[in-house]
C-alpha cells in the first residue's frame, strides 16, 4: 500500500514506532526491544526517515532477516518520496561533509602511494569523522594496537648470500588454496562507513590480484552482495563467524555461506563483549561540537577535541564505551567453550574450522587437541582485551616453546602488519600467511577497488625485495634462522 507521510509520522513513540527507510516504510515497534543496538537509536528516528542511519552500517537484506512480511508496510507516497529526496539534495553540507569535498580535492593521484602508511594518512584526510573513529579506535589508551606493530622491529634478520635468487617465487597455500603471496584479507566490518561499495571493493580488488578475503559477519553488504562480486566464479572467500547465542541463528548464517560458497570458517574467539573504545564512543559529541563551531562561524579541528567535565556529566550514564561494535556483539555466544561449541560446529559443517583470536601458547595448545584445521594469532587488532600481547609475540613463543603446533595445524598471524618484511619475519617464524584487516578498509575508502590491489601490490614489491635481499627463493626457505628476536626496538629518523 501507499503511504503518507503524516501517517508515518503519526507513529513516533515506542508504543507504536514506523520508519522510512528507502523510501519504504517499516513498523519496528516488536524489534525495540531485540535490537542489537538498543531501542534508542532507532527511537530516534520514529515516524522519520532513517535511511542515512540506516545505509552503511546495515546490509541491504537486514530487514528482509530481521522483520516478518506483516512489517513490511509499503511504499511512501510518490509526492512524499520525492520531497524526501529533494530534501537530501538540498540539505546544507555539514561542516565534516565540506571537509571532506576539499581532502577528496587534494588527494594525490595513486601513483604517489609508495606505502601502506601513505595510504592510510590519505583515508584519515578524507573518511568522515565518525567512520574514522570507528576504524582506528581501539581498547583503554590504544596502547594494544600500537603495540602490535612495534613488536615487528623487535625482531632482526640473518640474510643470506650467494644463493640462487633469480626465479623468485612467494607463492603459498591457505587451505589448499593458492595464494600469490603469504597474505590474506582479515575479517573487518562496516566498510561502508568509508565508501558506498563497501566490501565488494575488497572482493573485487582481492579477485583481480588472487588473494584470499575472510568476510566478517557484521560486513555492510550482504554475503550474497560480496560473493557476487567475485571477479571469478572460484575466488576464494572465507568467513568470520560471530556466532550468535541462539544456535539456530548460527546455522542459518553457517547454511548461507555454504550456499553462497564460502571456502572456511574463521570463529572468532576473542570478543564475548566489547572492548572500551573512547575513541568510537566520544566521536559523537566531538562531531556535535564540530558542527556548533562550524554554525557560529568558528574554525574547529576534527582533531581529538577536549572533552570537558560538564559534558562527561551530562553523558555518563548513556555513554556505551563499547562504541559502534558493541550492537553487533549484543547478541553474540558469550558462553563459547572447547567441550561444546567446537563439537557443535564440526556437527553442523565440514567446512575447515579455525579459530581467529588465539593469545596464548596455552590455548594454541588446546586449539590443537580440539581438531581445529588452524588458528588465527589474533588480539582484534587491539580493539577488545587491553595488554594482550601482540600476535607476532604469540607466535614467538610458539616457535619457542611448541614448534610441534605447526604441524598439526596451520596457524596464522594478524595485526600490526604496515611492512612486507613485517610478512616475512612471521613468515620466518612459521606463520603460513598474515592477515590485514584496517589497511585495506583504509584504501578502499580512499580510492575504491583500486587502493585495495594498490596495496596488494605495495606488499607483493615489498616482500619480494626482501625475500631477495634476505636470500629466500621461495616461501620455504624462510626458516626460523633468519630472524632474531631483540630486546629493543627500532626507532625510525625524525624527518
Amino acid at each position: 500500500m501507499s503511504i503518507s507521510l503524516k501517517q508515518v509520522e503519526e507513529h513516533n513513540s515506542r508504543q507504536s514506532c514506523w520508519v522510512i527507510i528507502r523510501n519504504k516504510v517499516y513498523d519496528v515497534t516488536e524489534f525495540l526491544p531485540e535490537h542489537p543496538g538498543g531501542a534508542k537509536i532507532i527511537l530516534k528516528y520514529a515516524g522519520k526517515d532513517a535511511t542515512d542511519a540506516f545505509e552503511p552500517i546495515h546490509p541491504p537484506d537486514a530487514l528482509d532477516k530481521n522483520l516478518p512480511p506483516e512489517k513490511h508496510l509499503g511504499d511512501l507516497e510518490s509526492s512524499a518520496a520525492q520531497d524526501l529526496d529533494n530534501a537530501r539534495l538540498n540539505r546544507k553540507k555539514t561542516a565534516d561533509e565540506v571537509r571532506i569535498e576539499r581532502e577528496q580535492a587534494k588527494k594525490p593521484p595513486l601513483s604517489h602511494i609508495l606505502n601502506l602508511k601513505d595510504m592510510e594518512q590519505v583515508a584519515r584526510k578524507i573518511l568522515p569523522y565518525k567512520s574514522l573513529a570507528y576504524f582506528a579506535s581501539a581498547t583503554d589508551d590504544e596502547i594494544t594496537t600500537h603495540e602490535n606493530a612495534r613488536a615487528y622491529s623487535r625482531f632482526f634478520f640473518h640474510p643470506r648470500i650467494l644463493r640462487r635468487l633469480s626465479n623468485c617465487d612467494a607463492s603459498t597455500t591457505i587451505l589448499g588454496y593458492k595464494s600469490p603471496i603469504p597474505v590474506f584479507v582479515s575479517g573487518a566490518a562496516l566498510a561502508k562507513l568509508g565508501h558506498p561499495d563497501g566490501e565488494a571493493n575488497i572482493t573485487r580488488g582481492a579477485g583481480q590480484t588472487g588473494l584470499i578475503q575472510m568476510v566478517s559477519s557484521n560486513a555492510s553488504l550482504s554475503f550474497a552482495e560480496i560473493a557476487a562480486a567475485r571477479v571469478t566464479p572460484d575466488q576464494v572467500l572465507v568467513f568470520q563467524l560471530y556466532k550468535h547465542k541462539d544456535n539456530d541463528v548460527a546455522l542459518k548464517r553457517i547454511r548461507e555461506v555454504e550456499q553462497l560458497g564460502y571456502k572456511a570458517i574463521f570463529l572468532t574467539v576473542d570478543a564475548p563483549f566489547p572492548g572500551n573504545r573512547e575513541r568510537d564512543a566520544r566521536s559523537a559529541w566531538e562531531l556535535e561540537e564540530i558542527e556548533l563551531a562550524a554554525e557560529q562561524g568558528e574554525e574547529k579541528s576534527t582533531a581529538e577535541l577536549p572533552l570537558t567535565k560538564k559534558k562527561l556529566e551530562d553523558v555518563e550514564e548513556d555513554v556505551d564505551t563499547g562504541g559502534t561494535a558493541s550492537s553487533y556483539l549484543a547478541n553474540d555466544d558469550v558462553d563459547m567453550t572447547w567441550d561444546t561449541t567446537i563439537p557443535w560446529l564440526r556437527s553442523v559443517t565440514r567446512l575447515p574450522i579455525l579459530l581467529k583470536g588465539v593469545q596464548s601458547v596455552e590455548d594454541a595448545v588446546l586449539a590443537a587437541e580440539a581438531g581445529v584445521d588452524g588458528i588465527l594469532l589474533s588480539n582484534h587488532g587491539g580493539r577488545q582485551m587491553p595488554y594482550a600481547l601482540p600476535p607476532l609475540e604469540v607466535l614467538y613463543r610458539i616457535r619457542q616453546q611448541r614448534p610441534d603446533l605447526f604441524d598439526k595445524m596451520e596457524i596464522y598471524v594478524d595485526g600490526g602488519v604496515t611492512r612486507g618484511s613485517d610478512v616475512l619475519k612471521a613468515v620466518c617464524l612459521g606463520a603460513r600467511a598474515v592477515g590485514l584487516g584496517r589497511p585495506f578498509l583504509y584504501a578502499q575508502s580512499a580510492y575504491g577497488a583500486e587502493g585495495v590491489v594498490k596495496v596488494i601490490r605495495i606488499l607483493e614489491r615489498e616482500i619480494y625485495m626482501c625475500m631477495r635481499l634476505l636470500g629466500a627463493r621461495t616461501v620455504d626457505d624462510l626458516v626460523p634462522q633468519m630472524v632474531e628476536r631483540v630486546d629493543w626496538s627500532a626507532v625510525g629518523p625524525k624527518l
